[in-house]
């Protein structure tokens, strides 16, 4: 009897360390899996900011159309610190209007001397606008703050579908949360009006995630999230966020002019289609081909040709138009750029030096001087309609008031969505005919008072409200 016993306690131990066996190779990477994901978390977080911003908009009806009723509002969004010298980049749709811009940052013994059990966790730093790029979604601010944690970036270019990515941000104000998730897709188009390449991704991005991290299992940042697709509002699993290529590009600008400038060779590239391969006889059925060359532009000057086909740039392969125009846009004028096409039957490299992509045509550029039209205490520089300004606008709805035709490297109109081409028409309520009149009611307001400009941008009337600094 205590043979059988003895022998059937050996059989059900035996069973029992095989089966700890197994679960110890399963739960080894689990758990290896786990701590890496949470030293990343840690590592990455300190760098990831909410930014709460204060401004003013038009209240909405109970039918959600806009009333005629301003209100003071406050919404939040994420940053990611860039520089160790307080420089964070945001979304610009985060902080436009925006009359007072904060950020929330993590408090450290380093950076706020030693804490206590009882010391709140964040501390509240103000902010400024350094510059914002409405074409690519994105702004730069700064505080002054030195020695901050940084996320360095990665080459985008190199990212590939089914990466394993992670999304941090302040997603509805729950600051510094982490969500996990692969690219979906790279390089994702998404109108013909917006000239981004997106990256599509399913980790969780839902509102307020807007200018926070996407990083690769590197800890770098491999994308700025901006937007989600959504039928409900939330999280579906369709996020977007900038290429980090993309944003290192518009801050490095920003920082050092305050404005963004993009390349150009002359070429007007358009997908290839079957149908269009047939037609031209073209040895590819898809890609890119070259549709009109600029006379005298940089690519007629390196004899670059219709039809060709365009195969790759400076070693990355091209697969589409649009592909071509955003790597060529990012570039900078005067960079040198290699080209290899598809002519006939031969393939050539043809080396091309990017220009500077011109400034749109403006008639009123040359009424302006800083002396004469400079608006101070905004930063705006106005230009008074008469008659030989309305000659030029025809369309206005209104033959009265102030132009803005530019914006100065300083002033409170950095953190107010005044745009250059806007026609300011009255200041709360008050007719605008005379600049000097619309500089001596800006001029007579006292901090802290609430302004309303009514304004004609794109044929439409609109309010622009915000507070004088």
């Amino acid at each position: 009897m205590n043979f059988r016993i003895a022998a059937r306690l050996s059989v059900v131990i035996a069973s029992l360390e095989l089966l700890a066996a197994q679960n110890a190779r399963v739960e080894g990477p689990l758990s290896a899996l786990s701590d890496s994901i949470r030293a990343l978390a840690e590592r990455v977080s300190p760098a990831v900011v909410e930014i709460q911003v204060t401004g003013y908009a038009t209240t909405e009806d109970e039918k959600g159309l806009a009333a005629n009723q301003v209100s003071r509002q406050s919404s939040s969004g994420s940053g990611v610190i860039v520089d160790p010298s307080g420089y964070i980049v945001t979304n610009a749709h985060v902080v436009q209007g925006a009359v007072k811009i904060r950020v929330l940052m993590p408090r450290n013994s380093r950076l706020a001397g030693s804490t206590s059990p009882e010391t709140p966790r964040t501390r509240t730093v103000n902010a400024r606008l350094i510059g914002i790029d409405r074409e690519s979604d994105l702004a730069l601010i700064r505080i002054d703050e030195k020695g901050l944690p940084v996320l360095p970036m990665a080459d985008s270019d190199k990212l590939q579908q089914g990466d394993l990515v992670f999304a941090i941000g302040s997603p509805m104000g729950l600051r510094n949360s982490v969500s996990m998730g692969v690219v979906s897709a790279t390089r994702r188009a998404i109108s013909d009006e917006n000239p981004i390449l997106y990256i599509q991704t399913d980790a969780s991005v839902n509102p307020g995630n807007s200018g926070g991290a996407l990083v690769d299992t590197g800890g770098s940042l491999i994308g700025l999230n901006t937007f989600i697709v959504s039928r409900s509002g939330g999280n579906e699993g369709i996020g977007f966020a900038i290429p980090s290529n993309v944003v290192r590009s518009v801050c490095e600008q920003l920082k050092r002019r305050g404005r963004v400038s993009r390349g150009a060779v002359g070429l007007f590239v358009q997908n290839i289609s079957p149908t269009m391969a047939a037609g031209l006889g073209l040895s590819l059925q898809q890609g890119a081909v070259i549709a009109d060359v600029e006379p005298g532009g940089p690519a007629d000057v390196a004899n670059l040709k219709r039809r060709d086909i365009i195969l790759s740039l400076n070693g990355h392969t091209i697969e589409s138009a649009r592909q071509f125009q955003d790597d060529i846009g990012r570039r900078q004028g005067g960079e040198k750029i290699a080209i290899v096409v598809q002519r006939g039957t031969e393939r050539i490299t043809i080396p091309v030096e990017v220009k500077e992509q011109p400034a749109p045509f403006d008639p009123l550029a040359t009424l302006v001087s800083p002396e004469k039209n400079l608006v101070h205490r905004l930063g705006i520089l106005c230009i008074e309609i008469d008659r030989e300004v309305a000659r030029l606008i025809p369309e206005l709805r209104r033959s009265y008031g102030v132009i803005v035709a530019a914006k100065a490297p300083e002033g409170q109109a950095q953190f107010i969505d005044i745009q250059q081409g806007d026609v300011i028409h009255s200041v709360n309520n008050e007719p605008v005919a005379l600049l000097s009149a619309f500089r001596s009611m800006i001029q007579d307001f006292k901090p802290g008072d609430a302004v309303v400009l009514q304004i004609e941008r794109d044929g439409r009337f609109q309010y622009v409200a915000f507070e004088i600094e």
